[in-house]
């Protein structure tokens, strides 16, 4: 299902040359990035980085932006470790992602880890992406 935006809040510009072995820089200059394909060995990132970076920030962002709603403080030190796989799908001849967010909610109590991840996956951009489309694991500690 697709999911309207009732309001632009902002668009993220960028310009990509090369594919995988590439480059790619935002229209405002403050992301300028080498491209490498997964495993390559050459210099630079690669489209899944980016997106567990992206991912783990936006959910971080999310939580914050729910702990009041959900009575609990997000801890300031605060992690996310992602990992973003990718592999074949559909027998091979397509390709998908995967991602798993080990999240550290240091100080808080079990209840509150959960009603705070919780309220966070429902409300996170990455995770109303992703879902029913891509399989994403949350573990909590």
């Amino acid at each position: 299902m697709t999911h309207k935006l009732e309001k632009v809040l902002y668009t993220a510009q960028a310009h990509t040359t090369g594919g995988r072995d590439g480059a790619s820089k935002t229209s405002d200059g403050a992301l300028d990035v080498t491209l490498s394909s997964p495993g390559s060995g050459k210099p630079g990132t690669n489209p899944e980085q980016l997106f567990a970076a992206g991912y783990s920030a936006c959910f971080i962002g999310a939580m914050k932006a729910v702990g009041p709603k959900v009575g609990v403080k997000v801890p300031d030190d605060v992690s996310i470790d992602a990992s973003v796989s990718l592999g074949p799908i559909k027998g091979g001849a397509a390709y998908g992602i995967a991602a798993k967010l080990a999240i550290t909610l240091p100080g808080l109590d079990d209840e509150q880890k959960k009603k705070l991840v919780d309220a966070a996956h429902e409300v996170c951009p990455y995770s109303n992406a992703t879902r029913g489309n891509v399989d994403v694991e949350l573990s909590i500690a």
